[in-house]
């Protein structure tokens, strides 16, 4: 049986998985999750934090993972970008040819009028076209997008971040020595989180600031040998013996190694280095807070202290109205001439900064959003409507530059070719599934600990195949 028929017979059997629903009540069991791990002190602490007791682990298939990423960027552009306008460029009845300038390079019709640094470093990376989302619903599709699978299917609600996936399977891998969070969220207040997963494995989100993180340090002890040292001796001798040894249970004892692994970033250069900026780095990215994120996320990789998966979230692009106002007419860089130049400052300086230092090879970057937007004619209030019809960006870690991937008809509509072996369009599930392999992560790997008792798939129906890696980023 083909790809495509498992995926198709999937269909079949469950076809309530993946039909389009309204958002949820605001306070879901996804947030309760979210908010019981959501403390300071909780929300970043290194991955050998919380000791679990072993769950029943299976992989349904032998796979050979790519296994070719040490670290993992992921780019979410949430609100939905218009696709046939950037990274699948159509030129339709309303496209202003002035403000776009589209150009063919490496037989990429591109935009260079929005993207021009991106333009120039095409080789770099490969476009995967044949990319269709599920849902039509912002909230739901951009979680969907980060926990690979239905938000309302069975563990849809405490499914976990695929981040706190990857900080879950390479918490063996962390150094003694190496102090900061395994997964770090920038710019991403509103993300997904770990889900029934303990919040050793939760992001922590930083909004970058040029001063680094706040509260690391204190004026009045600049060594932390004074004050801070006293109050953390006396803490210890108070009770500390009692949440280490267990004696008064498991939640004690958890937050003792929360403080723990607090401690390990309290005055230390490492972390003064990796997350404060300078105005001439941050200008090289652009000078906005999503270059400021990119810069960090590349300081932060470069550091090498323990972080394996970044996560930086830049939106809206709901662009529903005035899609192509000019930046000298709006105010924010709101609509896509604005928004796009700040991804293309941001995103070229990352890409060249990674290059530059070598850390590309062991890098991967994906980036995406929840969905598209509507192609050819604009709306009648000049913008672009929800489409499922969307793109997918691959570079670092050995992919294969300068390509695209699948393809849409003339207007950006559907895919007309899938571009890969399993012969059909590409869904988030098999983007996570494609991440887990760049890792060496085995993503039919399934998890017998949820609170359901029902099996934690790392990637839904690997039982039957359905989905999988796009192995063609990595074949030349």
């Amino acid at each position: 049986m083909t790809g495509k028929e498992r995926f198709e017979q999937h269909l079949k059997r469950h076809p309530h998985a993946h039909r389009p629903v309204a958002a949820k009540p605001h306070l879901s069991r996804r947030m309760f999750f979210q908010l019981a791990g959501s403390g300071l002190l909780c929300s970043y602490l290194p991955d050998r934090a919380l000791a679990q007791s072993a769950p029943r682990i299976t992989t349904n298939y032998e796979v050979t993972p790519i296994n070719r990423a040490k670290n993992v960027i992921f780019i979410l552009l949430t609100g939905a970008p218009s696709h046939t306008d950037t990274f699948d460029f159509k030129q339709s009845v309303d496209s202003p040819l002035d403000l776009l300038k589209p150009d063919t390079v490496n037989g990429i019709a591109w935009p260079f009028g929005i993207l021009p640094n991106l333009g120039q470093a095409t080789k770099e990376f490969t476009i995967v076209r044949s990319v269709r989302a599920w849902a039509l619903v912002h909230s739901l599709a951009q979680t969907w997008s980060q926990i690979g699978r239905s938000p309302a299917g069975v563990l849809g609600d405490v499914a976990p971040n695929i981040g706190s996936v990857v900080a879950l399977e390479k918490a063996g891998e962390r150094g003694a020595d190496q102090v900061f969070p395994t997964f770090l969220a920038l710019n991403s207040d509103s993300g997904v989180g770990s889900g029934y997963f303990s919040s050793s494995y939760a992001p922590f989100r930083v909004t970058p600031a040029a001063a680094g993180i706040r509260n690391t340090s204190n004026p009045s002890d600049p060594n932390g040998t004074g004050r801070f040292a006293e109050r953390w001796a006396l803490l210890r001798n108070l009770d500390g013996s009692l949440r280490r040894d267990g004696a008064l249970g498991k939640g004690p004892s958890d937050m003792d190694a929360f403080y723990e692994s607090a401690k390990g970033m309290m005055y230390n250069p490492a972390v003064n280095e990796a997350f404060s900026f300078t105005a001439e780095k941050s200008a090289r990215y652009g000078s906005t807070g999503f270059g400021n994120a990119c810069l960090v996320a590349s300081q932060v990789l470069a550091a090498n202290q323990g972080t394996r998966f970044v996560q930086i979230s830049y939106g809206s692009w709901d662009h529903h109205v005035g899609i192509y106002t000019p930046m000298e007419n709006d105010q924010g860089r709101a609509k896509l001439p604005g928004m796009a130049k700040t991804l293309d400052d941001g995103l070229s300086a990352l890409l060249a900064d990674l290059k530059a230092s070598g850390a590309l090879d062991e890098t991967l970057i994906v980036m995406t959003g929840e969905f598209g937007r509507t192609v050819g004619a604009l709306t009648s209030s000049a913008g672009r409507d929800h489409h499922v019809q969307q793109f997918a960006f691959f570079a670092g870690a050995g992919v294969v530059g300068g390509r695209v991937i699948g393809a849409t008809d003339a207007t950006g509509a559907a895919v007309v070719e899938s571009g890969w072996s399993r012969q059909r369009e590409i869904r988030p599930e098999d983007i996570e599934a494609t991440i887990y392999s760049a890792m060496g992560i085995n993503w039919t790997t399934v998890r017998y600990d949820d609170p359901f008792g029902r099996g934690f798939y790392y990637v839904p129906d690997s039982d039957s195949d359905v989905y999988g890696p796009i192995n063609e980023l990595w074949a030349s």
